[in-house]
């Protein structure tokens, strides 16, 4: 299994948590009842990775607020069309993770203006269908990005424009860690500031987001010309006009 192991899970040394709910989505509509599942996806290698670092610590308060949580480690994922048809455990590790989740958090770094080869090469590898199943339609998705200098959103602008393309529901909240090596203590955990605060934000809603877009996903994202694609209906319409018109008559 490529999955992170996440260290102290329940351990939250700068969460206050007089302030904190445990069930942010309660109140909300919810005929699923089981807890959110979230899939998280960072975007660096480097041993000691700040994208992984912020996910791990978005894991721990996504757990905190009633949340199922996977990280996905993309050590082993090979380059897109790197191997032939894609048949690559890590691949087919990677698109499982997706179906099996309801919403998603992507984290990159910027690296010289933008997200990482590492980040959109697992994105990818999701593709917008797997035959009648589409991995990542529907689904909910929050953005996060770590800089090593000023504050900069160039990687969740791009995060963003990904998430819209791969038919996701993108959050309104995001965050942007500027300067990372300098908000994470040698045990890689985060200090307490108004940039995890903004984490712990984002996350909140994306639970609440999740929990009431899961329900009517399917419903959300249904799509007429899908329907069409999926009868082996013709695609010119006046040719199928005239084909209803010989029907009723």
């Amino acid at each position: 299994m490529r999955l992170r192991t996440l260290n102290d899970p329940d351990y939250l040394p700068a969460l206050d948590e007089r302030f904190a709910l445990r069930q942010p989505g309660q109140g909300l509509p919810d005929p699923l009842g089981h807890p959110p599942r979230i899939l998280l996806l960072y975007g660096s290698l480097r041993e000691r990775s700040y994208s992984r670092l912020a996910v791990e610590e978005a894991a721990r308060l996504l757990r905190y607020f009633g949340a199922e949580t996977r990280i996905f480690d993309p050590s082993d994922l090979p380059l897109p069309d790197q191997v032939p048809g894609d048949d690559h455990p890590a691949v087919w590790e990677l698109r499982e993770l997706a179906l099996w989740s309801e919403g998603q958090v992507w984290c990159s770094p910027e690296r010289h203006g933008q997200i990482t080869g590492v980040m959109k090469t697992q994105i990818d590898h999701l593709p917008l269908s797997m035959g009648a199943v589409r991995p990542t339609q529907g689904r909910t998705l929050a953005v996060m990005q770590v800089s090593g200098g000023s504050q900069s959103f160039n990687a969740v602008n791009t995060l963003r424009l990904l998430g819209r393309w791969m038919r996701m529901f993108t959050i309104p909240n995001q965050s942007s860690v500027p300067k990372a090596y300098q908000e994470f203590d040698e045990a890689g955990r985060m200090r307490p500031s108004p940039l995890y605060d903004r984490i712990a934000d984002v996350m909140e809603e994306l639970v609440r987001f999740t929990v009431l877009l899961r329900p009517h996903a399917e419903t959300l994202v249904d799509r007429y010309s899908e329907r069409r694609e999926a009868a082996g209906a013709k695609a010119d319409p006046v040719t199928d006009k005239a084909a209803v018109a010989q029907t009723s008559e």
